[in-house]
C-alpha cells in the first residue's frame, strides 16, 4: 500500500499529517506495510521496480539474448517472483500495458517511457494476451 506525502506550508497541496496517520493506520490494520512518498511520480514504487524488470526483460527479447519463456523461468527460480514478466503482461494484458507507458510517455515526455516496440508490435496485432487468447503465450 502506498500512502502519498508531498510539500509543506500552510498553502501547500501536500497529504496533511492527519491524513497520513490515518491512512497508515488502516493499512497497518489491513496487515499491510505502507510505503510513504516524499514526490509523487506515475507508477509510485512497485509498478516502477516492475517497469524496469520488464524493460530489461524486453531487450534481452529483443538484443535475441534469451527467449521470453527462458526469461520468465528465470524470474521465478532465480527471483522467487510468481510469474514471469512474459506471464504477467499476458495476465495484466498487453493493451493494458502499452496504454500505462504511453500515458506515463505522455506525463514525463521521456522517450525512455514510451511502450517498447515489442509492446507496440503486440498491441498493433491486437495480441494483448489471456483476453485474447494470444499475446506472449497462446491460451487455447
Amino acid at each position: 500500500e502506498i500512502v502519498r506525502y508531498g510539500g509543506t506550508g500552510a498553502d501547500s497541496t501536500a497529504t496533511s499529517d492527519a491524513t497520513v496517520a490515518t491512512a497508515t493506520a488502516v493499512v497497518e490494520a489491513m496487515g499491510k506495510q505502507h510505503v510513504l512518498l516524499t514526490k509523487e511520480v506515475p507508477g509510485f514504487v512497485a509498478n516502477r521496480l516492475l517497469w524496469a524488470i520488464r524493460a530489461e526483460a524486453l531487450d534481452l527479447v529483443a538484443n535475441d539474448v534469451a527467449s521470453y519463456q527462458d526469461i520468465d523461468a528465470a524470474a521465478k527460480t532465480a527471483l522467487g517472483h510468481p510469474m514471469g514478466p512474459f506471464e504477467l503482461m499476458d495476465l495484466v494484458g498487453i493493451d493494458v500495458t502499452y496504454d500505462i507507458r504511453q500515458a506515463a510517455y505522455e506525463i514525463t515526455g521521456d522517450e525512455k517511457d514510451k511502450p517498447h516496440p515489442l509492446i507496440a508490435e503486440k498491441y498493433a496485432a491486437g495480441d494483448y494476451g489471456r483476453k485474447t487468447g494470444k499475446g506472449w503465450y497462446s491460451y487455447e
